[in-house]
C-alpha cells in the first residue's frame, strides 16, 4: 500500500512522458483517449446491457459526479469486454442478466476518492455507505490510492432475475447495496442470509465461468484472470 502511495506522488508529467517503473508497480499509460488505451464500450458488444454507472452521477459514496466520468459508460480492455459479453449471453439463456455499476476507472477518479476520504467533515453518505465505520477507517482498508479498476479489466456488478421474455428484470438480494463499506459486503460474510449467500454464489459462479475472479471483500467486484494489462494503469476520461 505504501509503495502505491509513493507511486501516486511521482509527478504526472514524468509518468505521462512514459517513465518505466523499475520496482514492479503499475506504470501510468501515456494514452490520452480510450481508443489509444485499447478500451472499448461494452455496449459495442452488448447494446442493451443493463447499466447504472454510479460514479457518473451523484448516487455514490462521494455524493457527487467523480472526476474522469464525463459519461455513464462501461469501458474495458477488449479481452475483458468480450469475456463479460460471453457471461451476459450465457445468463440470458437462463433468464438472468447482469447490471453494471462500474468498469474501467480513471486514475484521477481514484485520486478524487482519496481526497474525499481525507475530508472528515463530509459525512453526507455515511448512513447509506459506511453506517458502522468511522470515516477515518476508509482510507487504506477500503479506499486504496491505486485501483485495479484503472487497469481496465475489473467490473462492479450485480445479477438480475428476469421474466420468461428477459424483458422485466429485478436485481437479486445480495445483502447490501453497491459500495457498502463493512463486513456484510464480504462475499462470504456470516452476516448475510442463506438466500443472500445463494444469490452471491450464483453471480460468482457465472463470472467464474467467464474467467473472472471475485474480490473477497466485495461481492460485486470481479477481475478478468489473467489480466490483459496487469502492469499498466490508465487515466483517460470515460466519455
Amino acid at each position: 500500500m505504501r509503495a502505491w502511495r509513493r507511486f501516486l506522488a511521482v509527478p504526472a508529467a514524468l509518468l505521462l512522458a512514459g517513465a518505466v517503473r523499475a520496482d514492479g508497480q503499475p506504470a501510468l499509460s501515456p494514452a490520452r483517449t480510450a481508443a489509444e488505451a485499447g478500451l472499448v464500450d461494452i455496449r459495442s458488444l452488448v447494446p442493451d446491457i443493463a447499466e447504472d454507472i454510479k460514479y457518473a452521477g451523484s448516487d455514490n459514496f462521494v455524493g457527487t459526479p467523480v472526476d474522469g466520468y464525463l459519461a455513464p459508460k462501461c469501458l474495458l480492455l477488449r479481452p475483458a469486454a468480450e469475456a463479460l459479453a460471453r457471461v451476459e449471453r450465457e445468463l440470458r439463456a437462463q433468464h438472468q442478466r447482469l447490471k453494471l455499476f462500474d468498469c474501467y476507472r480513471p486514475a484521477r477518479a481514484v485520486a478524487h476518492f482519496v481526497r474525499w476520504a481525507g475530508d472528515l467533515g463530509d459525512q453526507r453518505t455515511k448512513a447509506e455507505h459506511y453506517p458502522d465505520l468511522d470515516k477515518r477507517a476508509l482510507l487504506g482498508d477500503y479506499i486504496a490510492p491505486v485501483s485495479g479498476h484503472s487497469r481496465g479489466a475489473t467490473v462492479d456488478l450485480t445479477l438480475m432475475q428476469c421474466d420468461a421474455g428477459n424483458t422485466h428484470c429485478t436485481p437479486l438480494d445480495m445483502g447490501t447495496g453497491f459500495d457498502y463499506f463493512g463486513t456484510l459486503a464480504n462475499t462470504e460474510s456470516a452476516q448475510a442470509s442463506s438466500m443472500q449467500h445463494a444469490n452471491r454464489e450464483r453471480l460468482r459462479a457465472a463470472m467464474a465461468r467467464g474467467g473472472f475472479r471475485n474480490y473477497a471483500m466485495e461481492w460485486w467486484h470481479y477481475t478478468l484472470t489473467p489480466e490483459p494489462s496487469p502492469q499498466v494503469i490508465y487515466d483517460v476520461p470515460v466519455e
